[in-house]
């Protein structure tokens, strides 16, 4: 199993893709790569999500570009189809994790609690998305879980920002950062991609 860590590349930043058709998310993730991002997350949460998906391969080769918001095997195959990269998901279960272990290619599997985080590394994983993160107890959390699962590594996403994300990077535990801060819903209604760009610049550095 590829360690999402490894697979990222030492990039520190998860940035997710939310697209309301696929020209709109290939310009998203165009100005992404313009930052010098190699992969990005498009999450699964309107009717156009997995062409998008597809058109960003298509369109933006150098991009690993991965799925989200996967919450059943339906979704599961549905991503692996359109070309996924490594496969995202919001939550966990038995059956999910059975299907995320045997779904070849890397994953990032996202819990909440102590015993999803047990129940997932039961599966093999030892790299999860901590989701929502500032509802699950955000920096002070992964500090007081980092004792007690000491080969986990966390990606936390969900109310992380530009103002608290070195809270969670400075943790020993964190490996990335996951958000939407860095594509703002106004900047892509108003084709701002340059704001994209720039946020992600900011992000990484």
């Amino acid at each position: 199993m590829t360690r999402f860590s490894e697979f990222m590349s030492g990039q520190t930043l998860l940035p997710i893709i939310q697209a309301n058709s696929p020209e709109q998310g290939v310009h998203i993730a165009k100005a992404m790569a313009d930052a010098g991002l190699g992969l990005v997350e498009v999450v699964l949460r309107t009717e156009a999500s997995l062409e998008a998906l597809s058109a960003i391969k298509k369109s933006v080769p150098e991009l690993k570009v991965g799925a989200g918001t996967v919450i059943n095997s339906l979704i599961l195959k549905q991503a692996l189809d359109a070309g996924s990269d490594f496969i995202v998901t919001p939550a966990v279960s038995n059956t999910l994790l059975t299907e995320l272990a045997s779904c070849g290619v890397p994953v990032l599997p996202g819990v909440s609690n102590t015993g999803e985080i047990l129940m997932a590394s039961e599966f093999g994983f030892e790299e999860l998305k901590l989701f929502p993160a500032s509802l699950s107890g955000g920096a002070p959390f992964l500090s007081a879980v980092s004792s007690v699962f000491q080969s986990i590594k966390f990606c936390p996403t969900g109310g992380v920002n530009k103002q608290n994300k070195n809270d969670y990077l400075s943790l020993s535990n964190v490996f990335a950062v996951g958000g939407t801060w860095v594509a703002a819903k106004s900047w892509v209604e108003q084709e701002n991609w340059q704001a994209i760009t720039d946020a992600c610049i900011e992000a990484i550095k």
